[in-house]
Order: C-alpha cells, then structure tokens, then sequence
C-alpha cells in the first residue's frame, strides 16, 4: 500500500536528528524515527497502543543523498508489512 502524498510531505520535512516523533495523520497514530540528519527513516503507522508501540503498518525510506551528505536527492517508502503486539 503506498503512502498518502501528503504523508509523504509531511515527512520528507527535517526533524529532530536521531529521535522518535510521536504524531498523528487522517486519524491513525504515527511513529517516526528519524536518522542523524532529520530525515524520516522508519515510519510505523496504525493505532497506538497502551504501552505507546504501534499495530499496524512498518514503513523504511530508501535515500539518495547528494554529495554534501544532508540534501535528499531521491528517496522511496518501502512497505514492510504489518507490526502487530505478541
């Protein structure tokens, strides 16, 4: 399942470097985990539980930096599967 495009813009924004965001969209709960420059890395989306994990949907960008290391260059959601609590 592809992401919403206004998802997509939503995280292709800089966040804090190397953190955990805790956010919601359209109604569903959303973690995101982001790497030492701010840009979205692992994306789980669904419904938060009580203990704060998520079941639903895992998400990974695949990026392309440009020569300077920071500025994305080409970046594409991968679809992980279903993240559910044992």
């Amino acid at each position: 399942m592809p992401l919403n495009p206004k998802l997509e813009a939503k995280l292709s924004k800089v966040l804090e470097p190397n953190a955990t965001v805790q956010d919601s969209f359209s109604g569903k709960d959303l973690t995101i985990i982001t790497d030492a420059n701010g840009h979205a890395k692992t994306l789980f989306i669904g419904k938060r539980n009580p203990d704060g994990s998520i079941q639903g949907e895992r998400y990974v960008r695949r990026l392309v930096l440009e020569a300077d290391g920071k500025t994305v260059k080409s970046s594409h959601w991968e679809a992980k599967g279903k993240v559910s609590r044992e």
